[in-house]
This record gives structure tokens, sequence and C-alpha cells, in this order.
């Protein structure tokens, strides 16, 4: 139980960062559906959806590589500098290559005249590369002040520059067109300042990370890295495959909707109904950087089969309480997001289970990834992608965004499914399942009673919602009453 609390004090921090940082940035999201028009917001969308995939390319599995090989290695200091160098090799090369290739990209992703935001972006990506791997020391090393102050420091500046540069430097040259301003701002650069305030950010972390990575002995183990490589590789797929099944569609989305209809408003409408999903997405990647580092070094406990299966139910409560909290409030959530993105708030309850159940896979992933069985999780992440990429091409054309919400779904409930049967055959956890499907249909129903709750009454609409959410928060009290004096009395 002691490991089990020292996860949780760790979520409280980690998460409380990662939390807070991407509330945040979620902020920006009603800035943004307040200054962009959905097309403009798309291309934003867009251009981060193809970062994303950039990012897990150029970190090709060594985060958690290194977490592997530094944790039971008797020089870590050097798995760290051989990893550091692996690094910087591919994001200086990949820096040059974005460079020289700047327009062909840009064309192709249907930006011809923004070279610029081509370059921009993979200045920003291979700073985000490069510095994955001193944040990920300072999980490893248990110094989550540090992690957080940095991260959060370089949130407030990405907000903060976007704010200035995107809000008041527009409005400042508006009354005087003769400002000091006027030389730092350029009208005509538009959305591209969204992505001059991240590399701005991405460069500030650099530097505050900037002690972490001068001042040793820069060891570069060939072997080791071939043999950390090989450990990697599998986990490069699944990172692929999993951020196809949560991005690809912003990136299919333009190219496979009729003519008639305008893809990039389209999309600007779907991923910022999207982001109104971002507590589970919050509570998943805070759960996410605890538990990796955890479940690798109490594998070997007595109780560590016993500690999962209790960290699973505890992670199937908390996020369908925030299910049924985003769902039964969702009339107060939409006003984070402009009216003109009003129409897409139909994919919101698919959006937060899809994640919720990525969530599940996640925790059951620790299988493969205690057993250094890994090419299992690319196999399973690679069946969420086809089915993801299957669903996406096939009924976007007809269903439009509706179909991205119901592919990300559908995506995610077979990967938990295929990854617990074979989870149960190579490193067999007794998962309390009769309590879980008992919360998560209570849940459904409950769900179910609360959104037809439609009174006219604003204040009796809400009172009568949140005793549906009491409701079900005093059943999993009262079905876990003997575990919780365990775990807290």
């Amino acid at each position: 139980m002691s490991a089990l609390k020292k996860l949780a004090g760790e979520t409280v921090i980690y998460g409380g960062s990662s939390i807070i940082g991407r509330f945040l940035n979620w902020w920006l999201v009603p800035f943004y559906t307040r200054m962009f028009a959905p097309e403009q917001y798309g291309i934003v969308s867009n251009v981060y959806a193809y970062v994303a995939f950039l990012l897990i390319l150029l970190t090709y599995g060594m985060e958690t590589s290194f977490f592997r090989f530094a944790g039971k290695s008797k020089k870590p200091d050097e798995v760290y500098t051989t990893t550091l160098i692996s690094l910087f090799v591919t994001s200086v090369s990949f820096v040059l290559a974005v460079f020289v290739f700047s327009g062909n990209i840009a064309t192709w992703m249907e930006y011809p005249g923004h070279p610029e935001y081509i370059r921009w972006m993979g200045l920003t990506v291979a700073l985000d590369a490069f510095t994955s791997i001193p944040f990920a020391r300072l999980r490893l090393n248990s110094r989550p002040i540090r992690f957080a102050f940095v991260k959060l420091t370089g949130i407030a500046v990405n907000i903060g520059l976007n704010i200035f540069l995107i809000y008041y430097c527009p409005k400042i040259i508006d009354a005087n067109p003769y400002s000091i301003f006027r030389y730092i701002y350029n009208p005509h650069i538009g959305i591209g300042y969204v992505f001059i305030a991240n590399l701005i950010s991405s460069g500030v972390m650099m530097l505050m990370l900037f002690p972490d990575f001068v001042g040793k002995k820069m060891v570069f183990d060939k072997q080791l890295l071939l043999q950390m490589l090989r450990y990697g590789w599998p986990l490069l797929i699944v990172g692929l495959a999993g951020m196809a099944n949560q991005n690809i569609e912003k990136i299919l989305m333009p190219k496979l909707l009729p003519e008639s209809v305008d893809g990039l408003q389209q999309l600007g409408i779907y991923a910022a109904n999207f982001k109104l999903a971002v507590l589970m997405n919050l509570f998943i990647q805070a759960f996410r950087y605890s538990f990796e580092p955890f479940f690798f070094s109490h594998y070997k406990g007595e109780d560590s089969k016993m500690t999962y299966a209790l960290v699973m139910k505890y992670f199937v409560i908390f996020g369908l309480t925030i299910f049924l909290g985003v769902m039964l409030y969702i009339g107060i959530a939409k006003y984070f997001i402009g009216p003109r993105y009003y129409e897409g708030l139909k994919i919101v309850p698919f959006i937060l289970m899809g994640y919720f159940f990525q969530g599940i896979f996640y925790t059951l992933s620790l299988w493969y990834k205690l057993t250094d069985k890994t090419s299992y999780g690319a196999k399973l992440a690679l069946l969420g992608a086809i089915v993801t990429i299957g669903l996406n091409v096939l009924f976007i054309p007809v269903l439009g965004y509706m179909a991205s919400a119901l592919a990300f779904l559908v995506a995610s409930v077979l990967m938990t499914i295929a990854s617990y049967f074979l989870g149960q055959k190579h490193f067999p956890v007794k998962y309390d399942l009769k309590r879980v499907a008992l919360y998560f249909f209570v849940a459904l129903i409950l769900y179910a009673v609360g959104v037809n709750i439609n009174v006219s009454n604003v204040v009796i609409h809400y009172v009568l919602r949140t005793i549906v959410l009491l409701f079900f928060l005093g059943f999993v009290v009262w079905k876990e009453k003997k575990e919780l004096k365990r775990l807290f009395v």
C-alpha cells in the first residue's frame, strides 16, 4: 500500500503540473475560437497534427528505453549521455532537412505561401524531442518540483506571447500606428504567431534545462544505443499508431471531405470540440507520468500484481467520474469555445469515452513492457491505427467529423479488449472485472438519466444533475468502503 501511496503522491505533483499546464493551455481554445474563424483554427489543428507525429518519430521510443535501461544500469549517467547524443544528432539532421525542403513540404501540406510555418514548427519539434530526455531524467530521479517548474514556465511564456502577439499588438498599433510595436508585429503573419509563440516557449525550456546536459562527461556507448533501439523501436510503432488514433483524422479530414464542404472549417469545429474532452486527457496524462516509472520500479514486489489491479480499478472510477462530470455540465463547458463551433458538441461523449478506454489500455500495457514483449504493443497499436484510418477513410466522406469521433472510440475499445486477453496470457493480473463492469454500467445508466434532465429553471436543472453525479460517487464509496479504510485509515 505504501507503493500505491507513493504513486498517488507523485501523480499529484507531476499530474498537478500537467493538469495546471494543460488547463492553462486549454484557455487558448476559447481565445483561438473567438479570435479565429473555424477555417483558420483548422489550419492550426492541421499543423499540430503533423507536429504530433513528428515528435513521436524524433524521440523514436527513447524516452521509455531510457527509463528501462537507466533504471537497471549501474552507470545511469552513461545511459543518459548516450541517449542525449543520439537525440541531438537526429534532431539537428531533421532541422537541416526541414529548412532545405520547407517550400516543398508547405506545398504538399497545401500552405504554398507559408513555408515559414514549416520552419518554425520544425525547430519547435526538434527542441521538444531533444529536451524530452532531460525531462525523463527528472522523472526518473524523482524531481517533480523542477520538472513542474520548467514545464509551467514554458507554458506561461507560450500563453503570454499568444495573447500579446495576437490580441494586444494589433490593438496597440491600431491606437498608435507609430508605436514601437510595429517593428515586432506583422499583421500578415496572422495565425503564424501561434507557431512563433510555441517556438519561443520551447527555446525557453531548453535554456532552463541547459544545466542538466552540460558539465557532464559525454560518454557514447554504441552497443548500449543498439540495445535501446531494439527495445524502443516497437514503442515507436506504438507511439505512431497511438497518435494515429488521436490525430490522423486532423490530417485526413480536409482531404477526404467533398469539395463542396470546407474541409478546414469542419476540422476547426471538430478540433475545438475535441478539446472539450480535456479533463479526461489531463487525467490520463498525469497518470502516465507517474505510472510508467512506478511499475518498472515495483514489479519485483510481492504484492505488485495486487497493486496493479487496484490501480486499474481506481483509474476506472476516476475516469468515469470525469466522464459524468463533463457530460452533465456540458451546457456550461460549451462556453469555453466560440458560438461558431457549437454544432460539433455532439462528438464530445464519444471523445471522452475514447480517451477513457485509451487510459485503460495504457494501464494494461504494463504486461508487455515488463516482459520485454514490446512488439505486442506495436501490434496492438497497429490494430487501433488500422481501424481508425479505415473507418475515417470509409466514413468521413459520408458522416463528416462524426465518423472521426466514432472511429476514435471504436479503435480504443478494440485495443483495450485485445490487450487484456493477451496480457492475461503473458503476465496475468487478477483485475476486478466484475467491479469495473458494475461501475461502468452504473455510470452509463446515470449518464442516460442525467442528460435527459432538462428543466427550464437553470438552478434546479444543475442541482438535479449534480445529484446524479453525487449518487455515482456515493455508490462507489459504499462499494469501496473496506478498501478505502485500508488505504487511508
